[in-house]
């Protein structure tokens, strides 16, 4: 019995980092010959990154690709390596996955279907390739074939599918799935809720449809900035996923291998094809194989005289519930920002609301789940701080996440309370600011200027924004003293409507919650509170949180201020946010919607909170545009960058 070795990874990379992507291949490589791998799949576009977005407009990204893929052959004696990289071709620019042999390239797979929704932009930078056409091109000095292509490596056929082509309706090797044993897929297939699931089946509905091994790579981390990568190495077959690698994590690379018979395959074929005439040999028609010249036919596969190996059983990863999935997808880019920004830590307005303490304790679950997993000095050099004086992971969040109240006298102990007891908790730098002195003195000065006094009445929003934005210079001059990345709290339920301040309570370098809907944050942080089982642990300090209704406090207490009564009751704001932005469905049809799922509130009423949300909506695209950078986490987003891109003018829907 032949057995391969076959093995995907994860890559933490950067995008035109060449040298650094080239040196986290080169230590997988290194990896990969030490655990006898004979066939290696890496992510897509790992040499250049996924996320180089209009860099890919430019000839020098695809050349330094290029150069970098030159570099690394050397590293691949004795190894068959799947590379992925982006390459200029005749005026346009391909997404590519180079398979190469013992330093030798034996050809260039070009993406034939690009994805265009969501988060993705590929058609603005990448040409897709035709089915069924192959032409010669010289890449690092080679002559090879480029296109669409399947290798027939020993005895057994290969095919390659880059990401999206798994998720079109027809996958891409289905035509030629009959002459495949193997199938291997390079992604960057980035984090939403729940999409892990999503993607586990259609591995596994690949490696039964096809009746081949399905090998899944992926990259892992906060790659560009906004998209957070899982990893997640799988194996399928026979519509069973065989092998799993870990998630998430704080690592640069993963190589996760498995011994697979790929004459398994053959059987599966054999005993599940239909009868049918197949003397034409139309299955083989347009595969374009490439047999390894002058090499032994079992050089890749290996030879049953030398060693006989047991395929690998069926292994299991923790299943994370989407309250763990939440947690891991902000500790992970947390924790890559400040990673790769060198800066020394992060800075938030803690307010002791709900939002402000989500990301508060997200930054010190970060730090502590970092210490659990490569220990304190190592994580100190990793995230660039001094371990002078750092000798627990309480002072490794005391060093590097720092909170400030900032109260008025529209300020309540309820909430200072609660911003002391959680920023306690935690033992995060805790400063506690009067700003009332401030309000006053902007307050009086534009008095001065209108030549009369500001009154609630007739001056509501701008009392009120006043102290937002009050709080901020402090802020930044602090974060600038301290090299710390200063936290916007919004969330994405405030961003859909507009309910924030603009160079107020939005400002800051970084926006980790603003993917998250207010009434799922709520949720969570009850978890959080209780049954939290990563970094610290459960936090019984958010009690003093999650028993308080959401409020600005900007108005007179006397007012009795709430965001829902400003707004509309967030599980309801929520669902027509997701009815607009997600499924794209008209107002006529959201109230249907709306007044199916409340069924409880009249139906004029949901009407005009309908209304209010159109209002709202066309009024804020302008902030926006103007949001820090957001962490992608659910399935769809507002962040006008990476999902729902809106006029700036326009009219709201009648």
């Amino acid at each position: 019995m032949d057995l391969l070795r076959i093995s995907g990874a994860t890559l933490n990379q950067t995008p035109l980092d060449f040298s650094g992507n080239a040196e986290r291949i080169r230590v997988l490589l290194k990896k990969a010959r030490a655990e006898k791998v004979e066939l290696l799949c890496l992510p897509e576009l790992s040499i250049s990154g996924y996320g180089c977005e209009d860099a890919f407009f430019s000839l020098h990204t695809s050349v330094m690709a290029e150069k970098t893929l030159a570099s690394l052959l050397n590293d691949t004696e004795k190894l068959t390596v799947v590379f992925s990289l982006p390459y200029y071709l005749s005026g346009a620019m391909y997404n590519c996955a180079v398979m190469v042999q013992d330093k030798k390239i034996l050809g260039v797979n070009a993406k034939r279907v690009l994805p265009k929704e969501g988060v993705h932009y590929e058609p603005r930078w990448f040409r897709p390739w035709p089915f069924g056409k192959v032409v010669d091109t010289t890449i690092c000095g080679q002559i090879v074939p480029l296109g669409d292509l399947r290798y027939r490596l020993g005895r057994f056929g290969i095919a390659i599918e880059i990401c999206e082509e798994a998720w079109d309706a027809i996958p891409a090797s289905a035509a030629h799935a009959d002459a495949v044993d193997i199938i291997l897929n390079p992604s960057a297939s980035h984090f939403a809720l729940g999409k892990y699931k999503k993607r586990e089946n259609l591995v596994a509905n690949s490696s039964r449809s096809m009746q081949v091994i399905y090998v899944y790579s992926n990259l892992v981390g906060l790659e560009a900035g906004r998209m957070i990568y899982d990893g997640g190495v799988l194996f399928a077959e026979g519509g069973e996923i065989v092998k799993r690698g870990r998630r998430f994590g704080f690592h640069d690379s993963e190589l996760v291998w498995m011994d697979v018979n790929p004459d398994r395959a053959n059987v599966a074929k054999l005993k599940s094809k239909p009868v049918r005439d197949m003397s034409s040999e139309s299955h083989l028609q347009g595969m374009h194989q490439l047999e390894v010249k002058g090499a032994d036919p079992r050089a890749i596969a290996g030879s049953s005289d030398e060693r006989r190996r047991e395929a690998s059983a069926v292994t299991t990863q923790p299943t994370f519930t989407k309250e763990q999935e939440l947690l891991q997808a902000l500790m992970l880019g947390l924790y890559d920002y400040m990673r790769k920004t060198k800066s020394k830590g992060y800075m938030v307005s803690l307010s002791g609301g709900c939002d402000s303490s989500t990301v508060s304790i997200a930054v010190a679950h970060m730090l502590a789940e970092a210490v659990k997993q490569d220990g304190l000095e190592v994580t100190c050099q990793r995230l660039h701080v001094s371990s002078k004086n750092i000798d627990s992971v309480n002072k490794l969040v005391h060093a590097c996440l720092t909170c400030i109240y900032q109260g008025t006298k529209n300020s309540g102990p309820v909430t200072l309370a609660a911003a002391k007891a959680v920023a306690t908790e935690v033992n995060a730098s805790f400063h506690q600011i009067e700003l009332q002195p401030a309000v006053d003195f902007y307050q009086q000065t534009v008095e001065k200027m209108i030549g009369r006094p500001l009154d609630w009445k007739t001056d509501d929003i701008a009392m009120q924004n006043i102290q937002a934005r009050a709080r901020v210079p402090g802020l930044w001059m602090l974060a600038n003293i301290q090299n710390k990345i200063l936290l916007t709290t919004s969330n994405r339920s405030e961003a859909s409507v507009g309910y924030a301040t603009m160079d107020g309570d939005t400002a800051g370098g970084l926006a980790p919650i603003a993917g998250i809907d207010k009434n799922y944050l709520r949720s969570w942080l009850k978890w959080a509170e209780t049954q939290a089982d990563i970094g610290l642990g459960p936090l019984p300090a958010l009690a003093l949180v999650n028993k308080q209704s959401p409020t600005a406090e900007l108005r007179p207490g006397k007012e009795n201020q709430t965001d829902e009564a400003d707004l509309m009751p967030y599980d309801i704001l929520d669902r027509i946010e997701s009815a607009f932005v997600r499924d794209r469905l008209s107002p006529e049809d959201i109230l249907d919607v709306v007044s199916e799922d409340f069924p409880s509130v009249k139906t004029d009423i949901l009407a005009g909170y309908v209304k209010k949300f159109f209002r709202l909506w066309t009024q804020s695209q302008w902030k926006r545009e103007r949001l820090a950078p957001a962490f992608h986490l659910d399935e769809a987003s507002v962040d006008p960058r990476t999902w729902c891109r809106y006029p700036i003018l326009s009219v709201a829907p009648e």
